[in-house]
């Protein structure tokens, strides 16, 4: 048994859980909704609070769809009871974020200034101006939108400027020493 798919999944109060042929899975909350269609040879199965997801057989496919269809189903739950986040911190001199309207303006050395706006179901916060904060309840597009913020500038290695996740760590390199022969 994958050690991950054969986890129960609890629901948390005030998260809803349907569960509709073809393995359809909707879940609902206050912040919104989520659907997803599973792989058909998954067994999600409902009991109460509790939701397992079960294999067929052994074979190589089912194996790793068990653990993937368990995940991307806590991934769901959880998402919609305490959400998301992803902090990026804004390093550089000169460089800086702040919030423009629903609006993602930054100064990131360029010509002109990079402005992003977020996707449905995305919220951006800027506390300071070298952080932002992304929140969300879908995984999947806190961390797309994250990476693409990030992607505008992403930290380069000599000096660490640019755009790089609070929890990353930019190694840095030497630069040329200047020895002549």
């Amino acid at each position: 048994m994958s050690r991950i798919g054969k986890m129960a999944i609890t629901v948390p109060a005030g998260v809803e859980v349907e569960i509709a042929e073809n393995n359809v899975v909707t879940v609902k909350s206050a912040k919104g909704t989520l659907t997803q269609t599973f792989n058909p040879n998954m067994t999600i199965e409902k009991d109460g609070a509790t939701i397992t997801v079960k294999r067929p057989d052994d074979s190589h496919l089912n194996k790793s769809l068990h653990g993937l269809t368990r995940t991307l189903l806590h991934n769901m739950i959880v998402g919609l009871d305490k959400g998301f986040t992803k902090e990026l911190e804004v390093n550089g001199v000169g460089y800086r974020a702040q919030m423009e309207g629903k609006k993602l303006v930054m100064n990131l050395g360029y010509s002109h200034t990079v402005t992003m706006e977020a996707p449905e179901g995305v919220e951006i916060e800027v506390p300071a101006p070298n952080k932002i904060l992304i929140k969300g309840y879908d995984k999947q597009v806190v961390g797309q939108f994250a990476a693409e913020v990030r992607g505008k500038r992403p930290p380069e290695p000599y000096k660490g400027k640019g755009i790089k996740y609070a929890s990353e760590v930019v190694r840095h390199k030497e630069g040329k020493t200047g020895a002549k022969k």
